[in-house]
């Protein structure tokens, strides 16, 4: 896990269980190279928008991938999607929501905050790490990321 300037996948995900079988699953396929893992959405905010321990960050190097994680300390899931979608710098990243509500509730607001993808956890482990390494193959080799213009990056 590197803490520069180039992130492919961030993975924000208070279980620690949870991340590490995540990590472990993107390694396997070679796709953890360039990945942070941030334990709460407040440090995901700050990360994703440059702010207190990342105020150094490139805002322009997001991303191509956010894990995110529904309920966490700090701010929840919900909420870290709905300020990635309020910022035209931030809208179109790929967000895919990765958590163990199977709520209604949860994933229609999902979906209508934005979401490209709600994913119920698995709780078997081998389809818990498939499930990772198709989300990760997927959104970092196969998708097609739309290109930033110059005026899409200002707010």
């Amino acid at each position: 896990m590197t803490h520069s300037n180039f992130v492919e996948i961030l993975l924000v995900e208070d279980s620690v269980l949870d991340a590490e079988m995540s990590i472990l699953a993107l390694e396997e396929e070679n796709l953890a190279n360039h990945l942070i893992w941030l334990k709460d959405g407040a440090d995901a905010l700050n990360f994703i928008f440059c702010k207190g321990p990342y105020v150094d960050r490139n805002i322009s190097n997001q991303p191509k991938l956010i894990l995110l994680d529904l309920k966490m300390p700090k701010v929840g899931g919900i909420e870290v999607l709905k300020r990635i979608r309020e910022d035209k710098r931030t809208s179109k990243l790929p967000v895919v929501i990765m958590t163990s509500s199977k709520e209604e509730t949860d994933i229609i607001r999902g979906y209508d905050l934005g979401a490209n993808s709600y994913i119920v956890k698995p709780v078997d482990f081998d389809k818990f790490t498939k499930s990772v390494k198709e989300i990760g193959f997927y959104w970092l080799l196969i998708n097609q990321p739309p290109v930033v213009s110059k005026e899409n990056k200002t707010k």
